[in-house]
């Protein structure tokens, strides 16, 4: 399992690493739509690549066109969401785009699934179908007007030099959301402690689809909801899901334990992913919106490298339960941070 951690640490790394930049430089131009169609055409054409691979390098390669693809596209899109609604309703843009985002993870599964039933002994086609919703994306992304206002003259600087622009509140707000992302490892050790405890492919395959419908339905309506309420709280009540689950699934060892923790993961999911977003905008200079995004998604993608490879050698070394109570044990610290910046006031103001 360490390599297994290692392994999916870096396969985001490339994605990390150039969101900082694209969503930098996409502020610099006031223009966000170029790096989404070419992040989006790098994905789609990804696929028929791995299906049309016969070595490991062949997949890495179109994994490599992949996360590229996402690292070019994330920030600059999420800010461009940002840029398309009043502060008032950019939770619930957060929570919608996560919650569409999302619901396609959970049908494209069970396509997957119908069209393996159909010719079981054949992976390769699924690559190549999955060509199609790829395109489809990138010509929608032609169809969409980009809201520009007329801006002063900026000049680019390095990402590292812009984290001096940004406000005391948004370098708060990534600190301690390093820490939680420290102990939050890849998804696909929740997967293995399923299937370690005996269920079959197709159940641990239909759960991840559970958590993703979920994951889907919780956050427009939470996204909306921290438009209401501080966001702030919200996001410390996510973290206090994600530990109580954490802890939950090191134990769980039936299958209806694995039924009620995916279902409770999805929320978790829904309180933290597009409310954290809006929350890093929130707290971004006017103007750095993309800058802002950027760095967060930089911060969290190298920390779960580092969470992952962590929890890989926790569950190899001393034992399966114990990534889940890192995880479990360091949400709670970064909750109790949370907590602790909530009384500075002049600070954090919503």
């Amino acid at each position: 399992m360490a390599s297994v951690g290692l392994i999916e640490g870096i396969a985001e790394s490339i994605a990390s690493l150039m969101k900082t930049y694209s969503g930098s430089w996409s502020d610099y131009i006031s223009k966000r739509k170029p790096f989404i169609v070419i992040g989006y055409l790098l994905g789609a054409v990804s696929k028929p690549i791995i299906g049309l691979s016969t070595s490991w390098l062949g997949v890495l390669l179109a994994r490599g066109i992949d996360r590229t693809g996402k690292g070019l596209r994330s920030a600059p899109r999420d800010a461009m969401i940002s840029d398309s609604v009043s502060p008032e309703k950019r939770g619930a843009a957060f929570g919608w785009h996560r919650g569409m985002d999302t619901l396609g993870a959970a049908v494209g599964p069970l396509f997957a699934i119908l069209l393996l039933s159909i010719n079981p002994s054949e992976l390769r086609p699924l690559y190549f179908w999955a060509l199609i919703p790829g395109i489809l994306s990138v010509l929608i992304i032609f169809s969409i007007r980009e809201k520009t206002a007329p801006e002063e003259p900026k000049k680019w600087k390095n990402p590292l030099v812009a984290w001096g622009d940004m406000s005391r509140a948004f370098k708060r707000y990534v600190y301690v959301w390093g820490v939680f992302s420290l102990v939050n490892s890849s998804d696909v050790f929740l997967l293995m402690k399923a299937k370690a405890s005996g269920l079959s492919t197709q159940t641990v395959i239909l759960l991840f689809c559970a958590y993703n419908v979920t994951y889907s339905l919780s956050s427009p309506w939470l996204g909306g909801l921290s438009d209401r309420v501080e966001r702030k709280k919200l996001l410390i009540a996510g973290l206090i899901v994600f530990a109580l689950v954490y802890m939950a699934f090191g134990f769980a060892s039936e299958p209806w334990h694995f039924w009620v923790l995916f279902l409770s993961y999805g929320l978790y999911m829904g309180a933290t992913e597009g409310v954290g977003k809006a929350l890093a905008v929130d707290f971004s200079p006017k103007g750095l919106s993309g800058t802002g995004l950027g760095i967060l998604g930089t911060v969290t993608g190298i920390c779960t490298i580092a969470a992952s490879t962590i929890a890989g050698l926790l569950w190899d070394k001393i034992g399966i339960i114990w990534p889940f109570v890192f995880g479990a044990t360091g949400a709670i610290i970064a909750a109790f941070l949370f907590i602790l910046t909530l009384n500075d006031k002049k600070l954090l103001n919503h």
